[in-house]
């Protein structure tokens, strides 16, 4: 099949196709006149590797995974790396978590402010410290 129409059939860009096989992530054959042709199989390869990037690999490692994922050739050394990953986006959860928690504080905090008619400076004039070093209205 042609570029189009593994794109139409992948939902992924023109533009990420030709990317993946500079990254040697997808292999094409060429016809005489420069035209890319992928297999049937090529529509798997492409949702495979659009379901690694969004588990946050980069291509450098997606490239290493394919032969794992594909063959099922894995090495001590790339699931050490899978699990690394996957500890990376556990302790960003755990910030994003943070981070929502902090907004909650500060929406509860203007949510009161709305309802008492109390100013978010006359509040600020009255924070203390909380454990972290931080200001909690109080």
């Amino acid at each position: 099949m042609r570029i189009g129409e593994l794109a139409a059939r992948t939902g992924v860009s023109v533009r990420a196709l030709r990317y993946y096989e500079e990254q040697s992530l997808l292999a094409a054959e060429r016809s005489p006149s420069g035209q890319r042709h992928y297999p049937g199989s090529a529509v798997d390869r492409v949702r495979l590797i659009q379901q690694l990037y969004l588990a946050g690999l980069s291509s450098k490692a997606i490239v290493e995974l394919m032969p794992c994922v594909v063959d099922g050739d894995a090495t001590p050394e790339l699931l050490a790396r899978l699990a690394e990953q996957r500890d990376h986006i556990d302790r960003q959860l755990a910030e994003l978590s943070e981070t929502r928690d902090r907004l909650d504080s500060v929406i509860t905090g203007a949510t009161t402010n709305m309802l008492t008619g109390q100013s978010c400076r006359n509040r600020a004039d009255h924070t203390h410290g909380d454990a972290n070093g931080g200001n909690t209205l109080m």
